[in-house]
């Protein structure tokens, strides 16, 4: 409603109310109610329009909603009314009325907690449903998953936006390099290859070439990674020949190579693992093989300014001490805290180093004092077979066959590396290791993901303490 001041110009509502009709339902709130969602939305747009019309002002969508979005203006919070509708109607609606990142605040996980979270669904493409590889958005747990040579897109509160179909026969490895960009890789072709997902497209293909070395030829992409500047993919070629392309992310060309070798050895493999270390301006590299002998493999980091290498650890060999002969069976690093993770492929044990201060034997081994210790078998020996690492929002979770841990941080770091640093707990439950054999972790936003082998889709943990939200799952 409108009133006609003494200057006969047009006051917006009378006494700070103002009346809506939604769908034919009458609905009567407060200007500032509608005015929270923000100056660029709908609703805020049509509080601040004069009229003389006595009428409410008309919208001519779901009143049922609405009052969900009028609710959720009003406290920040979802009614329990919610529930009734799916997170995709909640969604487009509030895009409708311009409200998205208050129903995406209110929507969203709570902090990832990985001692307290738990399956809360599975993320399952429609076609193909094996994920090949799939990459997370740390900022709104978006995920986006590739299976056989397509590429399915989740938005945050994981609805299917799209799905696009490459060239290639089959995507193992992806990154999202720009907010609507997938940098993929393929065993069965050859080069890195940039795809738009929102406009269904190719955008390029970048490969590594030396006309000079005829080994260098159809050379494959194992890993990839980025900073704000490069897209960093380690490739290899069929003749084992490797190396790690720095690629300008404005011009999709590239700028640099780093650390070409010949894969002939355990110390020469491929890197499987890349990290750009932001406070540092280094890359980390990491290459694990396994045989009759048991696990090996090599830790290095690359000064991209330089070209060189500015520390390496193999295992077996440098920087084994007195763990001689249990050789880490994955690595991972934790770029903010500037710590580097492994886990020991026969003990199981995590053991942890100061990026800061790296030398021949840097590992702090951490002493875990549960006695809750489900992966052992008959003889006591630990099944470090199969294990992965991931490191998340300064947590450390294994992956070991099926069963899933976290190694949570217990005392302050200003105390410095010590043993009782971080505890062990187990984030599954005994019935979620035997869904199958975990192949890749990664954190999202407050979710974390998991893929297991044959198994399909992704599945989706989260914190299970919602913080007094409301739950619409």
């Amino acid at each position: 409603m409108a009133v006609v001041n003494s200057s006969n110009t047009p006051e917006p509502h009378n006494n700070n109310r103002i009346k809506l009709n939604v769908g034919g339902k009458l609905f009567e709130t407060t200007v500032s109610t509608i005015q929270s969602g923000g100056p660029d939305s709908l609703l805020y747009a049509l509080s601040n329009r004069p009229t003389h019309d006595p009428n409410p002002i008309f919208i001519d969508r779901d009143p049922d909603i609405f009052s969900v979005l009028l609710s959720l203006l009003r406290s920040n919070r979802l009614p329990s009314t919610a529930s009734r509708f799916s997170k995709q109607e909640l969604a487009d609606e509030a895009l409708y009325y311009g409200i998205e990142s208050q129903l995406k605040s209110a929507m969203s996980p709570p902090p990832f907690q990985g001692i307290d979270a738990s399956v809360v669904s599975t993320v399952r493409p429609a076609a193909d449903a094996l994920p090949s590889a799939f990459t997370a958005a740390a900022d709104d747990g978006s995920l986006w998953i590739a299976h056989g040579g397509q590429i399915s897109v989740y938005d945050w509160n994981l609805s299917h936006s799209s799905t696009v179909r490459t060239h290639l026969e089959d995507i193992t490895s992806i990154r999202r390099v720009w907010p609507d960009v997938a940098a993929v890789g393929s065993d069965s072709s050859a080069g890195i290859h940039f795809y738009d997902v929102s406009g269904a497209r190719h955008v390029a293909t970048t490969h590594w070439t030396d006309s000079s070395d005829p080994r260098i030829y159809r050379a494959q992409v194992i890993a990839i990674s980025d900073s704000p500047g490069s897209i960093l993919a380690s490739f290899v070629c069929r003749h084992k020949e490797n190396c790690i392309l720095m690629i300008d992310k404005s011009t999709l060309q590239i700028s640099s190579e780093l650390g070409r070798q010949s894969g002939s050895s355990s110390k020469t493999t491929v890197p499987g693992k890349l990290t750009w270390i932001q406070s540092t301006g280094l890359i980390l590299g990491s290459s694990v093989t396994s045989g009759a002998f048991g696990y090996s493999g090599y830790i290095r980091m690359w000064d991209p300014r330089s070209g060189g290498v500015v520390w390496e650890t193999n295992e077996p060999g440098s920087g084994r001490s007195s763990r001689f002969g249990d050789s880490f069976a994955d690595v991972d690093v934790d770029a903010e805290e500037l710590c580097l993770f492994k886990i020991c492929s026969k003990s199981g044990d995590l053991a942890m180093a100061d990026l800061r201060n790296l030398g021949e034997d840097p590992w702090v081994y951490m002493k875990d004092s549960s006695h809750n210790v489900r992966n052992f078998s008959e003889g006591g020996n630990w099944y470090g077979g199969n294990t992965i690492i991931h490191c998340y929002k300064n947590q450390v979770f294994v992956g070991s066959e099926g069963g899933l841990e976290v190694w949570s941080r217990v005392e302050e770091r200003e105390r410095g590396l010590n043993e009782g640093l971080y505890k062990r707990n187990y984030v599954d439950k005994v019935e979620d290791s035997e869904r199958g054999l975990i192949t890749r972790i990664e954190g999202g936003g407050n979710r974390l993901f998991v893929s297991r082998q044959d198994v399909e889709g992704i599945e989706v943990w989260e914190s299970s303490s919602f913080s007094g939200v409301v739950s619409v799952l």
